[in-house]
């Protein structure tokens, strides 16, 4: 049975690799990777706008993995409408890198739920391999933390690299053209930042429950000696 040191460290250490895992989870599922402005040019062009006629044709697109939305300004008022990634936008963009960027992510959630798996494992019992303690628990974080790290580059690479922004705006678009004027990173791609971060983390925890705290000495009771000169009285 482990200590009550090392079982306060790995039960930290397993609220930290669920909070990983939310994360990640959230930022697959929500719509706010990137967030920018978008100028409808072809209506600036029909009315030869100046300066500050620009704010009645300028609007915002976001998206994220697998939806988004976007509101269009071309003179005709505010129109919304819904993007979505799959299945046939992945194909006007980068669908090999989006793809792995979805693959790695999930990578990265596999990996958090084994050193998961091993915290608690930890917490409760004194492993007989390495692989299962300490050492395992750095090799499984490590592993996670890169494939996050790596999707989160295969993705600025996809958005810095090859228009992102400007292909999915522009998508079903056939009457209009979109010019971006500028994006950048939501709430979204953060998450995954602070799941990378978050398995660091863990490793500290893990590196801490290795820390042996003094164990508090118990003062054994002294017995009164009797001498032969408190016999004679």
């Amino acid at each position: 049975m482990p200590s009550l040191w090392k079982r306060i460290t790995f039960s930290v250490a397993s609220g930290l690799c669920v909070g990983s895992v939310v994360l990640l989870v959230v930022a697959l599922a929500t719509e706010r990777w990137v967030a920018g402005r978008i100028l409808c040019k072809t209506g600036v062009e029909i009315v030869n706008a100046s300066h500050p006629e620009l704010d009645l044709f300028i609007g915002d697109v976001y998206y994220g993995l697998f939806q988004g939305g976007k509101t269009k300004k071309c003179g005709l008022g505010n129109r919304r409408s819904r993007i979505y990634i799959f299945p046939k936008l992945v194909r006007k963009i980068n669908g090999g890198l989006h793809m792995m960027v979805i693959l790695f992510l999930l990578v990265a959630v596999g990996f958090a739920l084994v050193s998961l798996s091993f915290c608690i494992y930890n917490a409760r019992k004194v492993p007989y391999q390495s692989i299962k303690g300490h050492k395992g628990l750095y090799l499984w974080n490590f592993i996670a933390a890169l494939f996050g790290a790596l999707a989160m580059l295969c993705f600025l690479a996809a958005m810095r690299h090859h228009n992102l922004t400007e292909r999915v705006a522009n998508y079903r678009e056939n009457l209009f053209i979109l010019v971006v004027l500028d994006d950048g990173l939501d709430w979204s791609f953060w998450l995954c930042v602070a799941s990378v971060v978050t398995h660091f983390a863990v490793c500290g925890v893990v590196a801490m429950s290795r820390i042996k705290l003094p164990k508090p000495e118990v003062k054994m009771p002294v017995e009164p000696t009797v001498s032969a000169l408190d016999l004679l009285y």
